[in-house]
């Protein structure tokens, strides 16, 4: 596969919560980093994605935010 996309993180799928519609995917990218994301039930499904199956985060984003308190 080959994406244009330059942040991507390779794991392991550590959690899958499934919604009513849409399911939060948890991917243990190492070093103690988790990295959630939300995609539909359906895309879920048609991946067949599964805990502790590798897969990687892509994150496209024309904005990084930072934050401090």
């Amino acid at each position: 596969m080959k994406i244009s996309a330059r942040n991507q993180l390779k794991g392991t799928i550590i959690d899958i919560q499934k919604g009513a519609t849409t399911s939060h995917v948890r991917i243990d990218i190492g070093g103690g980093a988790v990295v959630t994301a939300a995609i539909t039930n359906e895309a879920v499904d048609e991946l067949k994605l599964a805990k502790g199956q590798a897969a990687m985060a892509v994150i496209k984003a024309s904005d990084v935010l930072v934050a401090i308190d």
